[in-house]
């Protein structure tokens, strides 16, 4: 072996060489040491620097006077005021003279052996000090100090708390009033009567008429009726904000669903016919929202003639829309009968509009008048009548928009078919038209919005200047899509609609509630619709969210079917996201309630306005029993919501 090349001899064997996690080992280590050692050092300095910021102090947690002003709230919050004692007051007086007469006073002796007090000394120059004892006083009792007055009006002078043995020595000041007579110094206290086991009716007299009345020791008090009060407003406020963002969210959230928008493209042509015509049915829309609601004002004058005339138009309507829309036909109308219906099916839409103007009207009438003759019912027929409002409300202003929405489906269903129609040369002009009229018109809309904001009248720059702005845009939207002709809006609109939903969720709505109580007022309604709008943001992303998580398979199983993209909702995504939605809808009730007592601080009503009041008041155990009421609600909520999450989810 010693004479083959390479190999060493036994006693010159060469030692082994390390292994490589050998040779990485303490590098590694190292690193790892060196990396925490870092860390530590940044986080150090990071936190450093956040005391800093925040202005950690401390010392003031050591202050006395700060830890006596916590002291006495928290034993303040700890007796809420939930109830109400009524107290009987006994009175001690003992007499002094002042100045001291020229013999000296002796004051007549204190007759039986209940409580006392005395004064020492029995005369004073005016304004000096005297010593109050008392002594036969129930053990650790609180009371006054007064000075009676020759008029009878009481003056405090102190306060005293009596030792287990029921003695009590304090030292006060008397008034600079000088008088020949005897004055008097009077201790008060005050015993309640009953107690929470043990209710007790007791003799009080009214102070204004001096009658006697009776009334109940304990009762319920002012501070626990009035937080009944508050927070019965709270839950429902935040039921109305929960109930009316949930129906507004829930098919806002099929268009921030990326799964659902992202394969949805329309033709140029028929984008930009649809725009146009959108456009166009927005001004029919405030024209016929004129003429609709004249004819419906000049006939609700009277509730009778109001509904005859609501029941007319519904019959109406009801014969139009069965002529117009035959269910079958062996041959195709001629032109005259199409155009026939298609003039029936408008002056049914005018009809429409018109009845529902009507019913407002009705359920105005009604409701005033229900009313005044429900009693303690009355609230329904208020609601009716705020129902009709509602309604003529949400007609003024959503007419326009579903006239906008209708004409742009028909336009660019026109589009569409127009599309098909042309041949292919003339298909590239036709869409570089239509794109610069769209962008032109869809411009000038958008700067007629901005000057009304800004309050700007020039027409150069509300009306020219964006008009060709828009056309230039379009002219290079079609240019850049004359290769692929389909242009896909799915995304447009779910990136618009993501955008608008988290730019309100932003603002809290401890904001909003600001900017509605300039609008509609002080109180719940204010409150109602900052949480509304803010729940309306919030449940649309989640519920998007859970449409993008769904299985996808139903979906392409449906698709394959041939069904259209409603049915594809109804049947394949609907059954898998409504129990999500319903545990969304109940958390969000939860939400809404504990941030219905913070948007009361800024006037939005609920039970925060009361505990704002209290607070600044420094009424403590009043703001305890709003405290106690929330965390009531809440608890209560969290149980009824985790069990229908349980029964329904």
């Amino acid at each position: 072996m010693a004479d083959q090349p390479g190999i060493l001899p036994p006693d010159n064997e060469a030692p082994e060489a390390p292994s490589a996690q050998e040779k990485v080992s303490k590098p590694r280590w190292g690193r790892r040491f060196w990396t925490i050692v870092i860390a530590i050092v940044i986080g150090i300095v990071v936190y450093a620097y956040a005391f800093d910021t925040t202005g950690v102090n401390l010392d003031e947690i050591q202050d006395p006077t700060r830890q006596a002003s916590l002291v006495r709230i928290l034993r303040a919050v700890a007796h809420p005021d939930l109830l109400t004692y009524q107290a009987v007051e006994s009175n001690f007086d003992a007499q002094f003279m002042s100045p001291c007469p020229p013999d000296g006073f002796t004051p007549e002796p204190t007759e039986g052996s209940g409580p006392a007090i005395t004064i020492t000394p029995t005369c004073v120059e005016p304004g000096g000090d005297v010593t109050i004892t008392g002594s036969g006083f129930d053990g650790n009792r609180r009371g006054d100090i007064l000075y009676i007055a020759s008029s009878g009006v009481e003056i405090r002078l102190g306060d005293f708390q009596t030792d287990q043995n029921g003695d009590f020595t304090e030292v006060v000041g008397t008034r600079e009033r000088a008088s020949d007579e005897p004055q008097t110094i009077r201790a008060v206290t005050a015993v309640t009567v009953g107690s929470i086991f043990r209710w007790q009716r007791v003799a009080t007299i009214d102070p204004g008429t001096g009658e006697e009345t009776m009334v109940m020791s304990p009762r319920i008090s002012d501070s626990a009726w009035d937080t009944w009060d508050k927070i019965i407003e709270t839950v429902f406020l935040a039921f109305i904000a929960t109930t009316i963002g949930t129906i507004v969210a829930v098919p806002l959230s099929f268009f921030a669903a990326r799964n659902l928008m992202k394969d949805i493209a329309l033709p140029l042509m028929a984008l930009t016919s649809g725009l146009l015509f959108g456009m166009i049915g927005i001004g029919a829309g405030l024209v016929m929202l004129r003429m609709t609601r004249s004819a419906a004002d000049a006939f609700s004058g009277s509730v009778w003639v109001a509904l005859a005339l609501l029941v007319i138009v519904v019959a109406a309507m009801w014969y139009g829309v069965r002529w117009a829309m035959p269910q079958a036909e062996e041959d195709e109308p001629p032109p005259r009968v199409r155009a026939a219906r298609l003039a029936v099916v408008v002056a049914t839409a005018f009809g429409f509009v018109i009845a529902l103007f009507l019913l407002a009207a009705v359920m105005k009438d009604v409701g005033g008048w229900l009313g005044v003759r429900l009693g303690p019912a009355s609230f329904l027929g208020l609601f009716i009548e705020s129902l009709g409002d509602i309604l003529r409300l949400l007609v003024s202003g959503g007419i326009a928009l579903v006239t906008g929405l209708v004409f742009m489906v028909i336009g660019s269903r026109l589009g569409t078919a127009l599309r098909r129609r042309l041949p292919d040369r003339a298909v590239q002009p036709v869409n570089t038209l239509f794109s610069v009229l769209a962008g032109a018109a869809a411009t000038v809309l958008l700067a007629q919005s901005i000057a009304w904001l800004y309050e700007i009248t020039d027409p150069a720059k509300t009306l020219w200047w964006p008009a060709l702005i828009g056309g230039l845009l379009g002219l290079g939207g079609s240019f850049l899509v004359r290769r692929n002709e389909s242009v896909g809006i799915g995304l447009s609109v779910y990136y618009f609609s993501r955008t608008v939903f988290n730019g309100i969720r932003a603002i809290e709505p401890l904001v909003m509630v600001i900017i509605f109580v300039v609008w509609v007022g002080l109180g719940a309604f204010a409150g109602s619709i900052a949480l509304a709008l803010h729940t309306t943001a919030a449940l649309a992303k989640l519920y998007s969210e859970q449409v993008e998580s769904i299985n996808t398979g139903p979906i392409e199983a449906i698709k394959a079917t041939g069904a259209t993209r409603m049915q594809t909702i109804i049947y394949a995504v609907a059954p898998q996201i409504v129990p999500p939605y319903i545990s969304f809808t109940m958390y969000r009730w939860d939400i809404n309630v504990r941030m219905s007592t913070i948007i009361g601080f800024a006037g939005g009503g609920g039970i925060g306005f009361l505990l704002q009041q209290n607070i600044n008041l420094l009424n403590y155990r009043a703001a305890a029993v709003q405290m106690l009421a929330i965390a009531i609600v809440v608890a209560s909520m969290d149980y009824v919501s985790s069990r229908l999450r349980e029964r329904v989810v």
